[in-house]
């Protein structure tokens, strides 16, 4: 059985998620000043195993002193099927819960992967006296058998925020041909990742979570960045990672509506509050300049004002109310 979750803002702005070794105090003091929406300190592939022990307290040390401000803070631990996971947990949620968002979890295949990180959290907020349930999970698909119960992993606790893409493991576990992780493989002519996008996007909205894109490994190569980033944003994910600074305004970018997109939402949902209200004639659609708005327009354009919102966007017009 699953811990409710307290009232805690699960749909945090993720446009950019900065992957940091949590080895390297160099970079864990860098990533502080970079405009990332998500910083996640890692203690799995970007750390060696003889790293990992005292990664974990770098780590600590580095969420507790550190300034994160305007930025979720998450933690990536290692994998259920490794000998490390257990105390990942316990070291860096006992040393610094406080001062932490979310635990992100590699290499989900089942949802009894999540309850059981779920139920470790729960044990260790109530040993801390932290509040049960404040930490979120960010569930990271990177096989075959974890993007088939990806339903099941997104329903299986209330902690659950992100969905998240992991291409590289991906691509290796469905023996896909190519070695560019994020590149489409060579011979196949339409888009080989836009089943698994869709489905773990079918499960995130599904269940009011965030979907997200991995990471794309040439890092000096923003264009090509850029190309497959707009593919997910395209979707409608909401964010993707970002290895290299250099990919951090690019993501940022792409996964914020432009600005004529936010005004135009903005504007339709000022028009629609004042065309269903009495003095606007409690009219079910309207017409405004040439389009016809309506209940669903409101809720397309929920979307981008959100999206908008969040990235710290501010509107250059108003709604002006129609003269009689």
């Amino acid at each position: 059985m699953t811990t409710p979750a307290p009232q805690v803002n699960r749909l945090r702005p993720r446009r950019s998620c900065l992957a940091v070794p949590g080895s390297n105090p160099r970079f864990l003091e860098k990533a502080q000043g970079l405009p990332a929406d998500q910083v996640f300190l890692d203690l799995e592939d970007a750390c060696a195993p003889l790293a990992k022990p005292e990664a974990r307290h770098t780590i600590v040390k580095f969420l507790n002193e550190g300034d994160w401000t305007g930025k979720t803070r998450v933690v990536r631990v290692n994998d259920w099927t490794t000998e490390w996971t257990y105390r990942d947990v316990v070291t860096v949620v006992e040393g610094a819960g406080q001062n932490l968002d979310c635990i992100m979890l590699p290499k989900v295949q089942t949802a009894e992967q999540i309850v059981a990180l779920d139920l470790l959290l729960t044990q260790i907020e109530k040993t801390m006296g932290f509040e049960v349930g404040k930490i979120g999970i960010e569930a990271q698909i990177e096989n075959a058998q974890g993007l088939n119960n990806v339903n099941e992993i997104a329903t299986a606790s209330q902690r659950v925020e992100t969905i998240i893409f992991g291409p590289a493991d991906f691509m290796a576990s469905i023996n896909m041909k190519s070695l560019v992780v994020g590149e489409q493989p060579p011979g196949y002519p339409a888009d080989a990742y836009h089943y698994i996008l869709m489905k773990i996007l079918m499960a995130a909205r599904a269940n009011n979570l965030q979907a997200i894109d991995g990471p794309y490994l040439q890092i000096r190569n923003i264009d090509g960045y850029r190309e497959v980033a707009q593919r997910a944003a395209a979707l409608g994910f909401d964010g993707k990672w970002v290895l290299h600074p250099g990919q951090v305004e690019a993501s940022n970018e792409i996964f914020s509506p432009s600005q004529e997109d936010y005004d135009h939402a903005e504007l339709i949902l000022d028009a629609y509050d004042y065309y269903t209200s009495e003095a606007g004639g409690k009219k079910g659609s309207a017409m405004l300049g040439d389009e016809m708005i309506d209940e669903a327009s409101r809720k397309m354009a929920l979307v981008i004002a959100g999206k908008g919102r969040a990235a710290g966007m501010q509107r250059t017009g108003k709604f002006e109310i129609p003269e009689a």
